[in-house]
């Protein structure tokens, strides 16, 4: 019998990564720093994935920023739309049980 290559999905993929993100965020204590390495890695991931598939790259910049930029904030919406729906429950509540702010740190 021969064995049958089971192809991971993009979500099965992504939940990896995650994995890895989460194992690192406890490791370092630091959510935001490593939030911060993940989209870097993911810019200069898609920057490779942009010069691999296009036949000029400089010519085409403009286009590959706008597709990238719009497939994340798509994304990006789908799943702020579900911790809306579903918060996360914090590890520990906040000392002074105040609002938290998001500021972008």
């Amino acid at each position: 019998m021969s064995e049958e290559k089971t192809e991971l999905t993009m979500y099965q993929i992504a939940d990896q990564f995650i994995a890895l993100a989460n194992q690192l965020s406890q490791q370092e204590n630091d959510i935001g720093k490593v939030g911060t390495a993940m989209r870097f890695a993911s810019a200069r991931y898609n920057a490779f994935e942009a010069a691999i598939k296009s036949t000029d790259l400089a010519a085409e910049k403009d286009n590959a920023l706008e597709w990238f930029s719009s497939e994340f904030k798509a994304m990006l919406n789908e799943n702020l739309d579900d911790h809306i729906a579903h918060p996360p429950v914090p590890a520990q509540k906040p000392a002074d049980d105040g609002v938290q702010v998001f500021n972008g740190e």
